[in-house]
């Protein structure tokens, strides 16, 4: 089942927040984020909270959390959002849709929630909408729509183009339809067309690896994510790999893949820009996660997701059938939430910045910090320029020991 939700304080029924989070509202890039739950199967290594129509049961459908009834849920929290941020203009510059497949909704229920976002906050002129697809939830005609409802941007998940690597994975599409779906997306008149793969899957040997790199590139993708597989506690991967059926990720092989994925994609002209991220310029990045990275501002819609306002992070209600219900009787979905301190975001900055080509401002650092600099730069993990810290591909293979240094 997915992860559980972390502990924090009690958040209003209204959902309201304090004043120091909506100081500065405005000034800051904002997005939305709109979770959609649902899944056809679920795939033996994800831990994301979502659901077959078999785990909702009927229950789903009776209470307002199916897929026909979802945009509406959706769009009331998108008018909760509203009303808890007040009067000021918030103009949006992205939107994403993730899950889940969020394509297994309708082009037209997806549209409508763009449309209520519109309606309530406004879109800027040139913004990131994005949605996720699996590439079998799809056709050209669904592209054409989307396209039509103001969608520029789209993610598919093809992971792997090697058949026993998505048998591994439990994932159910044919490799072929991969370069079909892109085709459409370019018909259809998407400006920007990523694809997220995965490395590391038990029984992937590094030619299957390149293989499936290979693959990707022949599709001209403006952008790559590449993932290392994590075997996350109760998902059907994890118990596979605790019973012995299979092995644990190597974190040697690990490596040998992310330096080959990180040559080829530069050869190809796109060029890193997280550490797990390629585009082929910068109006090729994830506007949308860029936010994430640099501590922006964004409401997360739906069961689950999390949002995070000045300084203020919260999450909703993890069960579809709960978030629909307190939707339904004009309550805030929000679970719980966390006020950050100065010292908490500072960390959270160097956390994530790091991880960026543009880098960390070393004035984020503390002067335990700053003493371990020149270290780092020596032993080739870190360059400067400027005032900022880059990391480089062998700090990128590092990261996390190099940010364990900078943070005592």
């Amino acid at each position: 089942m997915p992860s559980a939700l972390p502990a924090g304080d009690p958040v209003p029924e209204d959902g309201s927040l304090p004043e120091s989070a909506l100081a500065g509202l405005g000034k800051r890039p904002f997005g939305f984020y709109v979770h959609v739950p649902f899944c056809t199967v679920r795939c033996g290594y994800c831990d994301f909270n979502t659901y077959t129509a078999d785990e909702l049961g009927p229950a789903g459908g009776s209470r307002g959390a199916s897929r026909s009834t979802y945009a509406e849920a959706a769009i009331a929290e998108v008018r909760r959002a509203r009303q808890v941020l007040g009067d000021v203009d918030v103009p949006v510059e992205t939107i994403f849709f993730g899950g889940g497949t969020p394509t297994l909704l309708s082009p037209g229920d997806l549209g409508s929630i763009v449309a209520a976002i519109a309606s309530e906050f406004g879109i800027v002129e040139g913004a990131e909408v994005t949605t996720e697809s699996n590439p079998d939830s799809v056709a050209l005609w669904d592209l054409e729509e989307l396209r039509g409802a103001g969608f520029n941007r789209i993610s598919f998940g093809m992971q792997s183009a090697v058949d026993h690597v998505l048998k591994v994975l439990d994932r159910t599409h044919d490799p072929l339809r991969v370069p079909a779906v892109v085709d459409w997306a370019r018909q259809a008149g998407f400006e920007q067309v990523s694809l997220d793969l995965i490395y590391g899957t038990p029984g992937e040997s590094l030619a299957d690896w390149e293989t499936s790199v290979e693959a990707a590139l022949a599709c001209a993708p403006d952008h790559v994510s590449a993932y290392s597989l994590i075997v996350e506690d109760g998902t059907a991967l994890a118990r596979h790999v605790k019973r012995g059926d299979l092995p644990m990720p190597d974190e040697d092989d690990l490596a040998d893949k992310y330096l080959l994925v990180d040559e080829r994609l530069a050869r190809a002209g796109l060029g890193w820009y997280e550490v797990s991220n390629w585009a082929k310029d910068d109006a090729s990045r994830c506007r949308h996660n860029l936010l994430y990275w640099t501590g922006a501002d964004w409401w997360g819609v739906g069961p689950g997701a999390h949002s995070h306002v000045g300084g203020v992070r919260w999450w909703n209600v993890k069960h579809p059938v709960a978030y629909a219900d307190r939707i339904a009787a004009g309550l805030s979905p929000a679970h719980s939430r966390e006020v950050l301190d100065e010292e908490s975001r500072r960390v959270e900055r160097v956390l994530l910045e790091l991880r960026l080509r543009d880098g960390l401002p070393v004035s984020v650092l503390d002067a335990t910090g700053r003493a371990a600099v020149a270290r780092l730069m020596d032993e080739g993990l870190l360059t400067r320029h400027a005032e900022r810290l880059i990391p480089t591909q062998r700090g990128r293979l590092l990261a996390d020991a190099v940010v364990r240094d900078l943070l005592p």
